[in-house]
């Protein structure tokens, strides 16, 4: 097998969850069927790989194994205080999406890295946690508990993001999203990725001071392309 070592980008501003959801249907299909095609093939061609960044209008989503008990508001509640709802086929339990935040769907053929779902999501915080050390703070992992924490093993640990994943035919969708500027009062209203007893945070929270989403999306690239031994293109 040909094997892709390239990404495309693609920069999506603000667009609603369900659009930013049927685009990477889209691109997972797209790259499946390229699979498809080179198994009865003995010319394959490299299937592709991309990477959405995205922020969209305020919204849960509830990941295939969460307990909906965690979300703290009525469903036909919801559309009053202008927050969508989705259940997702993505792994995780429910979050928030909103404004402020920097949201990156990954959509990457696995044959073309390594088929390891946990060594693809340590990659994921591994990135994570090495754009907040650009910003001067000391992200985490913690065991069973996918995401980046900060002060984790104290009574002050907080997530800042929170990660969940898809894969089928060692092909990925969903991914990561960081609190940059996040209004944080939207987190009040579930349990965040069902965890009890622990905060959110966001850059902008740490710094005591707005962030550029810019320079966080500057590091984020840079440390993705890195960190899977990539090159990103336009």
């Amino acid at each position: 097998m040909i094997k892709n070592k390239k990404v495309k980008i693609t920069e999506l501003g603000l667009l609603p969850y369900s659009e930013a959801w049927k685009l990477q249907e889209d691109y997972f299909s797209e790259i499946i069927a390229v699979k498809r095609q080179n198994r009865a093939s003995d010319q394959p061609i490299p299937s592709p790989n991309h990477l959405l960044m995205v922020e969209h209008p305020p919204v849960f989503t509830l990941g295939k194994s969460g307990k909906i008990e965690h979300l703290l508001v009525q469903e036909n509640a919801l559309k009053s205080k202008g927050i969508e709802f989705f259940k997702t086929n993505r792994g995780g339990d429910i979050t928030f999406h909103g404004p402020g935040q920097l949201v990156g769907y990954p959509i990457l053929d696995l044959d073309n890295f390594f088929t390891d779902i946990h060594k693809y999501l340590r990659y994921l915080e591994e990135v994570i946690i090495k754009t907040l050390n650009d910003f001067g703070l000391k992200g985490a992992r913690s065991d069973g508990e996918t995401g980046v924490w900060l002060d984790l093993d104290t009574p002050f640990a907080r997530k800042i993001c929170a990660m969940g994943v898809r894969a089928s035919r060692w092909v990925t969708m969903h991914g990561f999203a960081l609190n940059i500027n996040t209004d944080l009062s939207y987190f009040d209203y579930i349990v965040p990725c069902g965890i009890q007893g622990k905060g959110v945070t966001s850059l902008a929270k740490e710094l005591k001071k707005e962030v550029d989403p810019a320079l966080v999306k500057a590091a984020v690239l840079k440390h993705f392309s890195e960190i899977f031994e990539v090159e990103i293109i336009d």
